[in-house]
C-alpha cells in the first residue's frame, strides 16, 4: 500500500488510545508474521507505550524494538513506557519497510506488520487478519502488495459496474450508430 507521509506532521492522537493488534493464535504453526499492529499515528514515542501495554502484558517485558526507518519520520532511541524504557534501532536495508520486529530477553522475538495509519478500517481489518493467519507464508510487504492489488480490482469492479448501470456499451453502440448515421446524412 502505497503512503504519503506528511513529514511536518507527527501526531494527531493521544497516545492513551489502545493499540489495535491481532495475534496469530496460539500454538498455530509458525509463520512469517505473529500478527499486526495498527498504529493511529506515525509518532513511535507517542505509539509504543499503548503498545508495549499490551505486548508486556502477553509477551513478558519488550526490551527492544526495530523498525524500517522508511515510514518512520523520527525514529527514537528510547521510549520510556510504563516502568522501563524500550530501546529502538533502525535497519533500513535489513528490514521489511512494513514490519515492525519485537525482541524480550525472556522469551523471543514477535514480527509483526503495520499496517499504516492512514489505511481505511476494512483494509485494515482484512490486513490484520491475513497477517495473524497461522502458518502465513507472505511477507508484510507482500501482505500490502496483496492489499493494494484487490483494492484495484476492486474500484476497477465498481468502475464498470458503473458504467454497465449508465448505459454501459449499449449505450456507447447506440451514440456510434447515431454518429454512423449523421456522418452517412452529410
Amino acid at each position: 500500500m502505497a503512503a504519503t507521509i506528511d513529514r511536518t506532521i507527527i501526531s494527531e492522537r493521544a497516545p492513551s488510545s489502545p493499540a489495535r493488534l491481532s495475534f496469530t493464535p496460539a500454538g498455530s504453526p509458525p509463520g512469517l508474521l505473529d500478527g499486526a499492529w495498527w498504529p493511529r499515528s506515525r509518532d513511535l514515542s507517542r505509539e509504543l507505550p499503548a503498545l508495549m501495554k499490551v505486548l508486556d502484558a502477553r509477551w513478558d517485558r519488550i526490551t527492544h524494538v526495530t523498525v524500517n526507518p522508511t515510514y518512520w519520520p523520527v525514529v527514537p532511541r528510547k521510549v520510556p513506557v510504563a516502568g522501563h524504557t524500550v530501546h529502538v534501532g533502525w535497519f533500513a536495508e535489513e528490514q521489511d519497510p512494513n514490519k515492525l520486529l519485537l525482541f524480550s530477553y525472556a522469551a523471543g522475538r514477535w514480527d509483526l506488520l503495520v499496517v499504516p495509519p492512514e489505511t481505511d478500517a476494512a483494509a485494515a481489518a482484512r490486513l490484520m487478519s491475513a497477517a495473524a493467519a497461522p502458518g502465513g507464508i507472505l511477507t508484510a510487504s507482500a501482505l500490502m502488495v496483496s492489499e493494494d492489488a484487490t483494492r484495484d480490482a476492486r474500484e476497477a469492479l465498481w468502475q464498470e459496474e458503473g458504467w454497465e448501470t449508465e448505459g454501459g456499451a449499449a449505450s456507447a453502440t447506440g451514440n456510434q450508430a447515431a454518429l454512423l448515421t449523421s456522418a452517412r446524412g452529410k
